[in-house]
């Protein structure tokens, strides 16, 4: 961009900042600035980096527990998990760029969240996501589903790092608005964990990896607005990556990271050079100087405008100890990556830019940081969702479940898993699919980390409050259903403009609920990303928000790996339910998909009763007396039991008593906090959870080909597997 346009409120605004931010701006400098300045400015001060709309609600959730040794505020959450270990992990979306270029939008991403996690001395040892797309039926979303996961499996499979676990939901408010959430979960040891914050006046600040380029400039401003007919436009702030030269990055930081050469780290994420400057500095009180003569860059005539802005990919900044410096330089040219000392600490409390001998910004960083937004914006309820009133059955239990195990969200996602490799390494040891979160085995040890990525839209839509409670309870019951202890999550808060009064609503709600589900399970959260404007514009001038989607991440631990169990049904084994069945069909698939309507409160939460029964769970699963195990979700009991069965390529013969509710509310209803068992002896396993306060009942004894109904109606594998494998194929036929 040319440094001869006119500096004032309309460039300013087509930067992304408000009248009042502007004028803001001119207080602290107290005179014009310059074009670089107003760049730092407007990406710092972004909703994207600033979280000018969400901080007096994040500040809400609970980040501390005895586990916990770094919250939010660094790359990424750190806890700790045994044997002088830290877990480090992090969930971060890169959904607009998805839309503009899916592919190069999901890689990039994915290479974001692996740099927040090594950067802080971690071997990323697994990726999971969470993607949400539009409508079936619209021509574009087989487009952006094509895009996203080849851009995730070409990334992570050739960066060595398995992809083992996500999730993925269709509904139409996705439309030109897809989600792509990625996460990365490393570990490092307790007493080697790196941060951010600058220290040391005339350390060197050193720039490593690729060169830099025009690519992604102003990604940060362009996460932070909605989207309009001109989306496509956009292509020249999607970033690019190359996940060879990331693997390479990996290697050389962490055998830097084995030294005491380094003072400080930080990845040069959204915002670039901009970002990673003012925020190490900011930490750590101290000024930064940056020299733009020394960036190593790969295309010619750059401005100091477009390097401090650039987004290109796999890059770093350090400070280091003065006296490392020549040894830092030999590691990274031996991996024959990018190394320039750029500039010098200082005490000033400034950031100082200069370019071809010209001052192009000096800037007080204190008030860039201390002076950015902070908006209390309205609130407003959400309207109330259609009652549910009488819910009539007119195709019968057999024919819905099989409709319901074939729709877009309870569909095999094999044609998914397939395209990303979730074994290199060799350490995974439950595959995606293989049971209800994915466990690894850390390298050189007996512990295991469970991982899993939860929320359901249409409930939050609903009742964010419960939505967001529920979405937690969610990601703690899969730890809980493989035997892990779950410790922490990550969350990725996706939704609407927030000068819409209804959907802060919706955020504020859903982090109310999010921080009760977090308090009863102690279940804190240690790190996150909050991505808003996630709107599609028509020609009009109306705007539609996506569902409000806070996804979670959880990470629990397992001290043998081993002790993981599957969902995987067994032969001769009964099948337990434990929690309790009301027939909750509110929000629920079978609704949706079966009566074509999206109405009724979602299920009721009792976290008592959740923290009560998925301890009794982990406490059976770890005493060797559960031989496979899967909470109930989506679609309800029937799918479940459907879900177990064709993994274990097992048939159930179900009996069950009278339930006192409706069928298809029995078979399909979403109640919470229920799981499936199977067991050697269902009869004592009721009775020990009877005595412990939960309600539980044999639901029949695995055994034979095919699943069969209390009515005698049997369904074969053939069938389910059948019906469960065609809907991604179907879509992504040519």
């Amino acid at each position: 961009m040319s440094g001869t346009r006119t500096i004032g409120p309309e460039l300013a605004r087509e930067f992304g900042l408000t009248a009042n931010e502007y004028g803001t701006l001119l207080g602290i400098m107290a005179r014009d600035p310059s074009l670089t300045e107003l760049g730092i400015f407007s990406v710092m001060w972004s909703e994207h980096c600033s979280y000018k709309s969400s901080r007096v609600w994040l500040r809400t959730l609970p980040s501390e527990a005895p586990w916990v040794i770094h919250g939010p505020g660094e790359n990424a959450g750190v806890v700790d998990i045994g044997d002088g270990l830290a877990a480090i992990f992090k969930m971060e979306s890169h959904n607009h760029p998805s839309f503009i270029e899916p592919y190069q939008g999901a890689a990039t991403g994915v290479g974001g969240i692996l740099r927040d996690v090594f950067t802080m001395g971690a071997r990323p040892i697994a990726n999971l996501n969470a993607l949400r797309f539009g409508s079936t039926d619209n021509p574009v979303t087989r487009r952006i589903v094509d895009g996203v996961v080849r851009g995730i499996g070409g990334y992570g499979n050739c960066v060595g790092v398995p992809t083992v676990g996500g999730e993925i939901n269709f509904h139409p408010a996705y439309d030109g608005n897809p989600l792509v959430n990625a996460m990365t979960v490393g570990v490092a040891r307790r007493d080697r964990i790196f941060l951010s914050a600058a220290a040391g006046i005339g350390n060197p600040v050193v720039y490593v990896g690729s060169a830099t380029g025009r690519d992604g400039i102003h990604g940060a401003t362009m996460a932070s607005a909605e989207f309009d007919e001109t989306a496509a436009a956009r292509r020249p702030t999607v970033q690019v990556g190359d996940p060879f030269t990331e693997k390479l990055l990996i290697e050389a930081c962490l055998e830097l990271m084995a030294t005491d050469a380094i003072v400080a780290i930080q990845d040069m994420g959204a915002a670039g050079l901009t970002s990673s400057s003012v925020e190490m500095a900011g930490r750590g009180g101290v000024g930064i100087e940056l020299d733009l003569d020394h960036v190593p860059q790969r295309e010619t005539g750059m401005t100091a405008y477009e390097m401090m802005l650039s987004e290109s990919q796999e890059r770093m900044l350090m400070v280091l100890r003065p006296d490392r410096t020549e040894l830092a330089r030999a590691v990274f040219e031996k991996w024959e990556l990018d190394f320039a000392v750029i500039g010098h600490l200082t005490d000033t409390g400034r950031i100082v830019v200069r370019h071809q001998g010209r001052v192009e910004a000096d800037i007080a960083l204190a008030p860039l940081a201390d002076a950015a937004p902070l908006y209390h914006r309205p609130t407003a309820p959400s309207p109330a969702p259609e009652p549910l009133g009488s819910v009539p059955d007119p195709v019968g239990i057999e024919a819905a479940l099989i409709w319901l195990i074939g729709c877009p969200d309870i569909a095999s996602r094999a044609w998914v898993w397939d395209q990303y490799d979730s074994t290199v390494g060799g350490q995974t040891v439950r595959r995606p699919g293989a049971a209800d979160a994915a466990v690894v085995r850390i390298p050189d040890s007996r512990i295991g980390l469970a991982l899993t990525t939860d929320c359901t839209p249409r409930y939050v839509a609903a009742d964010a409050r419960l939505g967001g409670a529920q979405a937690v309870a969610e990601a703690w019951r899969n730890l809980t259903a493989v035997g892990a202890r779950p410790l922490a999550i990550t969350d990725n808060l996706n939704f609407g403009s927030p000068e819409k009064p209804e959907v802060m609503g919706q955020f504020a709600d859903a982090i109310a609920g999010m921080g009760e589900a977090c308090r009863a399970l102690d279940f804190p959260v240690v790190s996150g990303n909050v991505s808003l404007y996630n709107e599609t514009r028509a020609p009009d001038g109306t705007s539609r928000s996506i569902l409000p989607t806070p996804a979670i991440g959880g990470l629990g631990v397992l001290n043998d790996a081993a002790q993981a169990v599957g969902l995987a049904l067994p032969s001769d084994h009964d099948l337990v339910l434990l929690g309790r069945t009301e027939g909750a069909l509110g929000q629920s698939l079978w609704l949706r998909e079966i009566l074509g309507r999206e109405a009724g409160s979602p299920p009721p939460l009792d976290l008592v009763a959740e923290r009560r029964t998925g301890d009794f769970v982990r406490g059976r699963i770890l005493a060797g007396t559960v031989a496979a195990c899967h909470d109930l979700s989506d679609g309800g009991l029937l799918v479940a039991v459907a879900e177990m069965a064709m993994a274990g390529s097992m048939g159930v013969r179900l009996d069950v008593p009278q339930s006192g509710v409706s069928p298809q509310a029995y078979w399909f209803g979403e109640d919470q906090g229920r799981y499936l068992l199977a067991v050697a002896d269902g009869a004592a396993m009721v009775e020990a959870a009877r005595r412990a306060g939960i309600e539980g009942r044999v639901l029949g004894r695995s055994g034979g080909d095919g699943l069969t109904l209390p009515s005698g109606a049997t369904i074969s594998l053939a069938r389910l597997n059948q019906a469960h494998g065609a809907f991604f194929p179907a879509l992504m036929a040519d």
